[in-house]
């Protein structure tokens, strides 16, 4: 018998020993298959859609922070926080004695413009008379002519001087028109029907104006809660293609989990640059439901996602399944395979799949593994969602 060379023993030696290592990684030493949850395609709608920016805001159209026109003692209280106040209900009063002093004198004083004005004009009509009776002696050449000139010009100054205590009279009624508009400064009615948000000032304490652009705080704050929106910043480059009319949704944080239907009511003709921040327009958004609305406070954040496209009955699959270049992991056997896919339509939770996918198909979602990528065993973990 012809005797092995050595080198082909060594060979053969290598060989066995390269081929019981393989054996025993693919049998002993297999790693388990990695568990997975798979999400089947299904049908269903899927909306192109963006968000605020920034958190937005709830407020109310109607919303007066007001102060009494002129400052002075609070008399009267007519509202507190929380009231329920309709339109021209009285608030507040500052005392207003002086006031109402003013508007007695003003009174008087028309009474003795008045008396004054029927007298002179009286007196006027008495010059008249008495010039007429001599002229009709001026006939008989009875009267001089130094008489008739002396009496045209009693006359005139009679008639001159009723004139003035006419225009004194005038002059007292809009008097009294102006004590009266002062007399109502000192209270302050609610401009519409609302709620008291806030009262800055209570009964004995001096309330002052507070003007614009003046750092004095407002004594009341009425909110008219048939006004609540939400207002909130959208990016600049979503501008174009957001629109009144356009049905948004609306989550609030006071309502975790929740989310309520809204209509696009406004969007602002301008964008807001300030220094140091992102360009936004700012975009208003009402409820649908109107009686939800009026339980909301003014000033809590909320966010609104704008719908700009639907589609309804198409293959979707989550959005967080779609791998960089629009690929998906599906389960091959007991292997990841990595497929390609065709994507439509997409927001935050869903993708249209146009392309590369068939209806029931079961797909990899649980990507938040490093070990979960294309090539690697695995094994369905809870059953397909």
């Amino acid at each position: 018998m012809k005797k092995i060379p050595r080198w082909l023993g060594r060979l053969l030696i290598v060989i066995a020993v390269v081929a019981a290592g393989v054996a025993l990684r693919l049998t002993v030493f297999r790693p388990e298959p990695i568990p997975v949850t798979l999400y089947r395609v299904d049908r269903g709608a899927v909306e192109e859609t963006v968000a605020n920016s920034k958190a937005g805001t709830v407020k109310a159209r109607r919303r007066a922070r007001m102060s009494p026109e002129i400052g002075g003692r609070v008399a009267m209280i007519g509202a507190r926080p929380g009231d329920e106040v309709r339109e021209g209900e009285e608030l507040l009063r500052i005392n207003d004695d002086d006031l109402r002093a003013s508007l007695a004198l003003a009174r008087q004083d028309v009474v003795t413009a008045e008396a004054s004005a029927r007298e002179a004009c009286l007196s006027a009509e008495q010059a008249g008379r008495e010039l007429a009776r001599n002229l009709d002696l001026s006939a008989q050449r009875i009267v001089s002519e130094e008489l008739l000139d002396r009496l045209r010009s009693d006359r005139d100054v009679s008639e001159a001087r009723c004139e003035a205590v006419r225009a004194a009279v005038a002059r007292a009624r809009a008097a009294i028109t102006l004590a009266q508009a002062n007399l109502g400064k000192a209270v302050l009615r609610a401009p519409f029907d609302g709620i008291v948000a806030d009262l800055d000032a209570e009964l004995g304490e001096w309330v002052s104006p507070s003007p614009p652009a003046v750092p004095i705080p407002p004594v009341y704050d009425i909110i008219d809660r048939t006004s609540i929106y939400i207002s909130a910043p959208m990016d600049e480059v979503d501008a174009a293609r957001i629109e009144p009319g356009q049905p948004a949704r609306i989550t609030l944080d006071p309502y975790p989990g929740q989310s309520f239907a809204g209509t696009v009511t406004r969007v602002a003709p301008y964008v807001l640059d300030i220094q140091e921040q992102n360009r936004t327009i700012e975009v208003e958004v009402d409820f649908d439901d109107a009686e939800f609305s009026r339980t909301l406070l003014p000033g809590a954040s909320a966010d609104i996602e704008i719908i700009l496209r639907r589609v309804d009955e198409v293959r979707r699959i989550p959005s967080y399944a779609l791998m960089e270049g629009d690929r998906v992991l599906v389960l091959n056997g007991d292997v990841l395979t990595g497929r390609a896919v065709q994507v439509g339509l997409r927001n935050w939770e869903f993708a249209e799949v146009v392309d590369g996918l068939q209806e029931g198909e079961a797909i990899v979602i649980s990507l938040d593994r490093a070990e979960v990528q294309e090539g690697a065993r695995a094994v369905e973990a809870d059953g397909a969602r």
